[in-house]
Formats: structure tokens, C-alpha cells, sequence
């Protein structure tokens, strides 16, 4: 889809706190026909849940295409490129590389957080072992793995003054440039509510020629309750306008999560006409049943 220049879409599944890969086959099974491929996440928020290959490897057999995330957080060098090598070996065809959240913010705060690498340090590592064969320590793969390369990114969203927003947009441009230069073929943005905010950084992304050596898929996702809302805004590198505020507060909580529905589809179609983006990154962890609505609603085909 993205060689052929298509605008894709991809998706989230969170995998479940248990031994059972039942509930990302379900999953998928809703996904099927509306998304290109679906993230598998990694432990997210730092909470315990059934790993990200097990998960990958479920929706795979599923028949919906995985992209295995995998943090940083939780491994030394070892253990990464193990993980690495067990995907490839396995047929999980994408791997998404992140540094990942700190264990003081999830389910074992008092583990013991490793950050032997970070995400674009694993990219490099990664890109190596499969473009030339090799681990870090210099051996030999046989056979080297295979698989698209991603990583993710928070744009800016609008600042207090113009320093500050040009200072913010350098930054997010630079840490982007880096991570291609390690490696990424594909990135997932944080979500976007300000279009027009993330529409003048792709402008200065379009202008260094990133888009041409990475696919963009910009983040969306549906706000579902007033929590939701207020939760988003405390997210880094996420940034809600105050018309999105304005349009989702105070409404009953039926008619909030069909608003926060439409909002995603309205904001989807918007990026759809944005140069340089390749496609959307849908992210309703527990509300995988409504993004076939919200991708119809946008006007985007089944797949």
C-alpha cells in the first residue's frame, strides 16, 4: 500500500492481561477488511500484558498483517536483538521501534527500567542485522531476518510565541531526520488534533525531502469520555486545541463518544489532503469496534 502510493490505514490492538491469544484474534476479526496492518503494542503504559510477538503472531494467523512494536524499556541489547531475530523468524513482516514509558508510570513501578538502547540506536542495530547480516558484537546471521522497519514521533503542535513554535518544529523535525537516517521506512505520529499545526510541520518536512525517504502515517484516534479527554491532554506530544475542548465538553456521554467518533473521521479526511502523508495511524485501545465507522465515515474504502 504505501510503495503503490495508497493511502493506507493501520491500527491498534492492545494484547490482554492473560494467557490467551483469543482476544487479539477477536480483535482482528473486526479489523479485517478496514486496516492495512495493526500494531501489536508492547506492554503499554509500562502494565504486564501477553507480549508483543505472541500478540503479532495471533493476528497474523488471524489474517490481519502485524506490526510488532517493541520498546527499549525492558531489555538489554541481548534480549532486543533475540526478539528481533524471533519475529522474523516467526513471519511478523514490521517491526515499530520505540524507547518506550518509564515503569514508574505503570502496573511495577518499582521495576528496574534498562534503556540499554534507544529507539533510534535499535533502528541502526536492526537495519544492520537485517541489510548486513550482523549483530552488535560483529557475528554473523545466518540467515539475516527480514522485516519493515518503523518508529514513532511526536509533532508540534502550536506554540506561544514564534520562537517557540519554531523551536519545537526544528526539534521534532531533527529527532525524525535521525531516526530515517537509522533506519525507519515507515513513522507513526502521536495523535493529531490540530491539523493546521501538523500540516505546516509536514510543510518543513516535505521541504528537507523526509516524505521521500519515509512514509508519515499521522495519529488519530476518537475521544470517547470527558476522562479520555482530559487524559489525552496530559500525554506528551499530544495538544488539544480549545475548539476540540469547546466541541466535546459538556456533552452527554452517548452523544460525547458519537462527537469523538466523528471528530476522528473529520480530522482523518482532513490529513488525507495533506502533502507528504502517507496514511493514518488509528489508535481506540478497547474501542477497536468503531474504527470501521469512523475509517467509512472519512470517506476512506474497505481495504
Amino acid at each position: 500500500m504505501l510503495a503503490a502510493g495508497k493511502f493506507a490505514v493501520t491500527a491498534e490492538i492492545g494484547p490482554p492481561r492473560g494467557a490467551d491469544t483469543a482476544p487479539v484474534a477477536k480483535k482482528a476479526a473486526v479489523l479485517r477488511g478496514w486496516v492495512d496492518a495493526v500494531n501489536i503494542t508492547d506492554n503499554q503504559g509500562a502494565t504486564v500484558k501477553l507480549s508483543s510477538l505472541a500478540g503479532s503472531v495471533a493476528a497474523h494467523r488471524a489474517g490481519l498483517e502485524p506490526i510488532m512494536q517493541l520498546t527499549c524499556r525492558d531489555r538489554n541489547r541481548i534480549a532486543l536483538q533475540s526478539e528481533l531475530l524471533s519475529a522474523s523468524a516467526l513471519g511478523v513482516p514490521n517491526v515499530l521501534i520505540m524507547t518506550g514509558d518509564h515503569p514508574r508510570n505503570g502496573d511495577h513501578p518499582e521495576a528496574t527500567a534498562v534503556f540499554d538502547l534507544d529507539s533510534t540506536k535499535l533502528l541502526a542495530v536492526a537495519t544492520a542485522m537485517r541489510d548486513q547480516g550482523t549483530l552488535m558484537s560483529g557475528a554473523e546471521l545466518q540467515p539475516p531476518p527480514s522485516w519493515l522497519l518503523g518508529a514513532v514521533e511526536n509533532p508540534p503542535g502550536r506554540a506561544s510565541s514564534a520562537a517557540e513554535a519554531e523551536a519545537a518544529a526544528a526539534k521534532a523535525t531533527s529527532r525524525l531526520a535521525a531516526k530515517i537516517d537509522a533506519g525507519a521506512q515507515f513513522v507513526q505520529t502521536q495523535f493529531v488534533f490540530d491539523v493546521t499545526a501538523f500540516a505546516a510541520w509536514m510543510a518543513r518536512v516535505r521541504d528537507l525531502g523526509l516524505h521521500e525517504r519515509c512514509f508519515i502515517l499521522a495519529g488519530v484516534g476518537p475521544v470517547r469520555s470527558q476522562r479520555a479527554l482530559e487524559h489525552l491532554a496530559t500525554i506528551p506530544g499530544v495538544v488539544i486545541p480549545e475548539h476540540v475542548t469547546e466541541r466535546l465538553t459538556g456533552l452527554a456521554p452517548d452523544r460525547l463518544r458519537a462527537e469523538g467518533e466523528k471528530l476522528c473521521s473529520e480530522i482523518i479526511a482532513q490529513l488525507a489532503d495533506v502533502p507528504g502523508v502517507a496514511g493514518v495511524h488509528v489508535m481506540a485501545i478497547g474501542a477497536e469496534h468503531a474504527i470501521p465507522g469512523i475509517v467509512a465515515q472519512a470517506g476512506l474504502p474497505p481495504r
